[in-house]
């Protein structure tokens, strides 16, 4: 129990239906979908689609999406990988004749075809109970009436509106200016968009004068995309991949995602007595940013899309986290692995929701950087994600940029399983973090026996690209002595990630847990 004489929040408690996500509008459309009949799909669409409007810096209808959800009655988790290609004409020779090095993030070779559209359409119309007309209604209302801009998305605009080009400037600040906490944003043109699809279904987005827009606005840039690119996206059922610490398995999507970071970066873990460890010590944080370091650096080897995946097996492996441990020096910080030349972000959106019938669902849904490839479409003013800057040029490698390819994704939505029993849909945003995130959790709750929330309250560190960022809920004295293992060390600008997260008690009770590091919270009912 915490201490009620600290700041905090309470954990939610309730029966029926919870929602957990970063920004209160959405939660709240959720449990609405819920109370109408929705099942756990329907409401986390319903929820997904409009943190688009309410956080637009995350996420919108230009980009991508993952989800694994467990059915109603099952422990079954199955994955849909709601992630685009990139146009059939793209060539990474191309890029590198002309004297590049890595794709920008502000360029039309940027823009992979958008997914997550077609995945909330086709999970509405097999796993859903309501139709995508109600599930798109909430968010055509607030794209219409405008929704007040919230604190957290209020720095985080700021801070990424720069990349916005002519056109996604018109949109996306107010009478010129980033908005400020509390400024009404109002985003007719997608309202449009939503208004068509809700009518017409998928094809109102991925064909006809929707689609225009799209090319049209990314050709006249130089972007190889074409209608048929549009037309032929198409969402994937995948398989799940697994691993167990300490008796409790971490469910993640398979590559493109990097899901097997995490589950190799726990396996690593289990080498070292982290229980014995202070959960906010040194210590601690040493052998994990070492276990991270030698984990991104198989990632980024290794995972790439699927048809290019070839070593995912390898990272799973025992014996491969064995050998890896055996690298750390308990004392001393190893250098950081080579960096990427493909792109790694901090920006995206995450909905978990859990109903009556105990289907859960873990929803991750971004454009990659913030506010994406700051292209805006002429017409209805979507803005395209950046997610093919996650892509190398390099050649021969698994993630390097070709037609029809989809990049290694950062993003990922966990699920936990205990003695066969789906017990948690949680997970950790921030970008390059989220492999580490979703380590430090399960950590949190087996090591230390935290409950969900404490467990995303906790002070949190990351060893990125040679940058120990350690958060200020960590004293002097844990940095001073990571310091002296030889980490530089630094304070991060931006709190490192957010998460929400919902057990599933053995009694039936749904316990919800929101980061305080986001404008969200847990809600049910």
């Amino acid at each position: 129990m915490r201490d009620f004489q600290h700041p905090g929040r309470s954990a939610v408690l309730s029966t029926n239906g919870m929602c957990a996500t970063s920004h209160p509008l959405a939660a709240q459309t959720a449990i609405d979908i819920l109370k109408r009949g929705g099942n756990a799909m329907d409401a986390a669409i319903a929820g997904a689609v409009l943190l688009g409007i309410c956080e637009p810096q995350m996420t919108g209808i230009g980009g991508d999406c993952f989800v694994l959800y467990s059915p109603a009655g099952s422990n079954d988790v199955r994955a849909m990988n709601g992630s685009g290609r990139a146009p059939a004409a793209s060539d990474a020779a191309t890029l590198r004749a002309g004297g590049l090095t890595a794709i920008a993030q502000d360029s039309p070779s940027a823009v992979t075809i958008p997914g997550a559209m077609d995945a909330f359409c086709t999970l509405s119309e097999t796993v859903g109970n309501l139709g995508i007309d109600d599930l798109l209604a909430p968010a055509i209302h607030y794209a219409e009436e405008g929704v007040p801009v919230a604190p957290r998305v209020a720095f985080d605009w700021g801070k990424d509106a720069p990349v916005l080009n002519s056109r996604a400037r018109d949109v996306y600040l107010v009478n010129g200016k980033v908005p400020a906490t509390g400024q009404i944003f109002r985003v007719p043109g997608q309202a449009e968009v939503l208004r068509r699809v809700a009518k017409h279904g998928r094809d109102a987005f991925y064909t006809g004068e929707v689609a225009e827009d799209m090319v049209n606005t990314l050709t006249r840039l130089g972007g190889v995309h074409t209608l048929e690119d549009f037309a032929n996206t198409a969402c994937e059922a995948t398989t799940p991949i697994s691993g167990s610490y300490k008796g409790v398995e971490l469910v993640e999507h398979p590559p493109n995602g990097q899901g097997a970071t995490a589950i190799l970066m726990l396996n690593i873990l289990s080498h070292f007595d982290i229980a014995d460890m202070d959960p906010l010590g040194a210590q601690r944080a040493h052998i994990e940013a070492e276990a991270a370091k030698l984990a991104y650096d198989a990632r980024n080897r290794f995972i790439a899309d699927a048809d290019h995946t070839t070593r995912a097996d390898y990272m799973l492996a025992p014996e491969t986290a064995a050998k890896l441990a055996a690298l750390i020096d308990p004392r001393k910080a190893m250098a950081a692995a080579a960096p990427l030349t493909e792109s790694v972000h901090k920006d995206t959106i995450y909905i978990t929701v859990v109903d009556k019938d105990r289907m859960a669902v873990s929803l991750i849904y971004s454009v990659f950087h913030g506010f994406g490839s700051g292209i805006a479409t002429d017409k209805f003013g979507i803005l395209f994600q950046s997610r093919g800057a996650g892509f190398t040029i390099a050649e021969g490698h698994p993630n390097e940029l070709g037609g029809g390819k989809r990049p290694m994704h950062t993003i990922i939505p966990g699920m936990l399983r205990e003695n066969g029993r789906v017990t948690m849909p949680f997970g950790v945003m921030g970008g390059a973090y989220q492999p580490n995130g979703h380590a430090r959790v399960v950590s949190n709750l087996t090591d230390f026996g935290m409950d969900g929330q404490t467990a995303l309250d906790a002070p949190r560190s990351f060893s990125d690209a040679g940058d120990m960022k350690v958060e200020r809920g960590y004293s002097d004295d844990v940095r001073q002595e990571l310091a002296d293992m030889g980490h530089a060390v630094s304070i991060p600008d931006t709190a490192i990630g957010g998460a929400q997260a919902i057990r599933i008690d053995e009694s039936g009770i749904l316990i919800g847990a929101s980061d305080p590091r986001k404008d969200g919270c847990a809600l049910g009912y």
